[in-house]
């Protein structure tokens, strides 16, 4: 099967290595022809098409008070609309399927909302080199913070975790606490304050998220800075880094 074409660009890459938007889809696909195709095809229609879960801050979220999406992945979407002269069209899509919207060339051209890189993905997707490393941490209320210190501390049957569904946040929860009470809740932006209302003990989440997530309204100060390092533990009592480590 020929690779389907996706781009996750950022526009700081182009800049620093020189790339136009023509070079970066050679890079990362060994059909150079196709992607010149595409990015013809684009430009022929006047508009460029990109796949959102909109839920991901500071990546990609859906306001939903101006029903615009905001985020780095946002604006970089808009950055290379503009560099190919086109219109910027969203197509709201999911973790759980995302890798099967990206085959279906009548879904969108490229996705871009903070999508991890996985061997999985890479069979059938093109993706382009990481542009941020990142690491899974856990958010829980002020209260418990000496409570979860490690990945022991949470695979335990008295231990609630509360999760998105589809995407790696609820795969690290099933392979690495395995005896915890595991709780696949739908929409990833409101898990926090299930969590402040005690509905779940602990979320999974990753270290670029979780300082959108600890606010003062929700009981939780906000948090010092988290270093990606998977045997980091010093982050605050709000978001404590776990021993794992993945790119984005």
């Amino acid at each position: 099967m020929m690779k389907r074409t996706i781009l996750w660009v950022m526009a700081a890459i182009l800049a620093i290595f020189g790339l136009g938007l023509l070079s970066a889809y050679a890079a990362i696909d060994d059909n150079a022809v196709e992607n010149r195709d595409l990015l013809d095809e684009i430009r022929g229609r006047g508009y460029v098409v990109v796949g959102t879960t909109g839920d991901y801050r500071p990546l990609s979220w859906l306001n939903p008070e101006t029903e615009q999406y905001e985020g780095l992945d946002a604006d970089l979407s808009a950055i290379i609309a503009e560099e190919l002269g086109v219109e910027l069209r969203w197509y709201h899509t999911s973790w759980p399927t995302i890798n099967t919207d990206a085959l279906d060339a009548s879904k969108f051209d490229m996705a871009n909302c903070g999508i991890t890189i996985t061997d999985k993905r890479l069979e059938t997707l093109a993706m382009s080199e990481p542009y941020l490393d990142n690491g899974k941490t856990i958010l829980c209320r002020v209260e418990d913070a000496a409570r979860f210190t490690s990945l022991e501390t949470l695979n335990r049957k008295d231990v609630r975790v509360m999760v998105n569904p589809g995407g790696l946040n609820e795969q690290f929860a099933r392979q690495q606490l395995p005896r915890a009470q595991l709780i696949v809740y739908n929409q990833n932006e409101e898990i926090p304050a299930r969590i402040a209302e005690g509905d779940a003990d602990v979320m999974i989440t990753e270290i670029v998220e979780a300082p959108t997530t600890c606010a003062p309204t929700l009981g939780w100060p906000r948090p010092s800075s988290a270093s990606p390092s998977p045997t980091d533990t010093s982050a605050s009592s709000c978001a404590r880094t776990i021993p794992v480590c993945s790119k984005r």
